[in-house]
């Protein structure tokens, strides 16, 4: 109950911001997170990826950023992870890396790895079509190409594939990549103003019990308080005993 209580309280928090700031933008975030809250009593945890992991008791936690680079956050997030020693996974949205190249050049010499989120990020678009989808992950991954000098061969649908169709994700997967989505998260683009402690909170709470963690967190210009959470994340999970990978 740990991870329902957690998701709970920050389905709480975000409505009553839309109740006392009026602050109806959120009423979609709110809603995502009460269908969370939802799957939850149902039995259900989101954790769908076309990676399979080994069938070991090793304790591995992947740590995975969405939606950036940004230069005020990501540069941040990746002094901690210097600092740490640890290795994670940039998801980049195409529109914010064609101005950012040196901070993703950065992240590649330092040993991360890039992977496909999207170029415009904008659902509506995106997900119009399969010929949509295809063109918006190529063009993300044309930037990916011109930094790296090879595509990207993981996707992060945006908003996860959890209640996509068949037919998206399937075009994925038949254009040679693999998908990955999350079973833990900091729920850093759901909460309002959430502070650093927040934000470990609801990490720890919705990774407990698992061995095999793809924690979700943002890099955008507006997550200061994911960069200021993400050493205590890394402190924690090293004393739990897990071990940090990249896709």
């Amino acid at each position: 109950m740990p991870l329902f209580c957690a998701v709970y309280r920050n389905f709480l928090q975000i409505a009553q911001n839309v109740v006392m700031k009026r602050n109806y933008s959120t009423v979609f975030a709110a809603i995502l997170l009460l269908a969370v809250i939802i799957a939850l009593v149902a039995g259900f945890t989101p954790q769908k990826t076309t990676l399979t992991f080994a069938d070991n008791s090793e304790k591995i936690i992947y740590l995975t950023f969405d939606d950036g680079p940004s230069d005020r956050v990501t540069p941040k997030i990746l002094d901690v992870l210097k600092e740490e020693n640890v290795k994670a996974t940039f998801f980049i949205v195409g529109k914010n890396a064609v101005l950012r190249k040196d901070i993703l050049r950065r992240a590649i010499r330092e040993g991360h790895a890039l992977g496909v989120h999207s170029y415009s990020h904008i659902y509506n678009e995106i997900y119009s079509s399969v010929q949509s989808l295809l063109e918006d992950i190529d063009k993300c991954n044309e930037v990916i190409k011109e930094i790296t000098g090879a595509p990207a061969s993981i996707y992060r649908f945006p908003g996860g594939s959890f209640f996509l169709s068949e037919p998206l994700k399937q075009a994925v997967l038949d254009r040679g990549m693999k998908y990955i989505d999350w079973n833990a998260s900091l729920n850093d683009a759901e909460l309002q103003d959430p502070t650093p402690d927040n934000l470990f909170d609801t990490a720890v709470a919705t990774a407990a019990n698992r061995d095999k963690v793809v924690l979700l967190a943002h890099d955008t210009t507006d997550k200061t308080a994911t960069a200021e959470a993400l050493k205590n994340v890394i402190l924690y999970f090293k004393q739990q005993g897990y071990k940090f990978e990249k896709f």
